[in-house]
């Protein structure tokens, strides 16, 4: 994956609750291969709809943006890694919520999109701010976990495992990995104080 440590971008507002995986991507589309891009299918159903706030995907202010604004709940429904494939193929690379379905904020981090949490009181002023529904770029600094715009500037949380992986672009097994010398000195003093626990090995022929 590539690192998140800074990113400033263009900034969607999407001021809906509980947009949950299927309206992300329809499960029909699931039959294509992942080969084909998901991105053409984020939230397809809503933006068939001119009065739906997703249309707003489609303005030309909000063109190649690449952090969502949402609003509470967002990623909940069940637990389809599709949902976040549609969003990283459409170009996002942060989603900014109240709240995130646990296992689409876990899918997320996998796919290198940063879910960043805000207090309801923060996302609100974000969804209202002029400038950012203007086009006006977001500055999301994750080594410090904030998020600036205009004169404003607010903390997100975020698991810290899940930063290290976004710094580091790393993935589950990568992480693993950075302990590996860890783990090698584990096995070593265990082997001296658990002898017993090693697997037996069948004689030599």
């Amino acid at each position: 994956m590539t690192p998140l440590i800074v990113l400033e971008a263009g900034a969607c507002p999407l001021p809906l609750d509980n947009v949950d995986t299927d309206q992300l991507i329809p499960a029909r589309f699931m039959k294509r291969p992942r080969s084909d891009g998901y991105g053409q299918f984020l939230l397809h159903d809503l933006r068939q709809d001119a009065a739906n706030p997703a249309c707003a995907l489609d303005q030309d202010r909000f063109k190649g943006c690449q952090i969502l604004i949402a609003g509470r709940n967002f990623g909940c429904g069940s637990s389809r890694e599709a949902a976040v494939y549609a969003l990283a193929d459409f170009g996002f690379r942060c989603v900014i919520a109240s709240s995130f379905g646990d296992i689409f904020a876990s899918n997320a981090v996998k796919n290198g999109v940063l879910p960043a949490l805000v207090s309801p009181e923060q996302a609100e002023i974000l969804l209202a701010h002029q400038g950012i529904a203007q086009g006006e770029p977001v500055h999301i600094d994750l080594p410090d976990q904030q998020i600036r715009f205009g004169n404003h500037s607010v903390d997100f949380s975020i698991d810290p495992v899940w930063k290290t992986q976004l710094l580091n672009g790393w993935d589950d097994i990568d992480m693993t990995v950075s302990y590996a010398s860890e783990i090698a000195r584990f096995n070593q003093s265990d082997a001296v104080a658990r002898p017993w626990a090693l697997p037996s090995r069948s004689p030599a022929q």
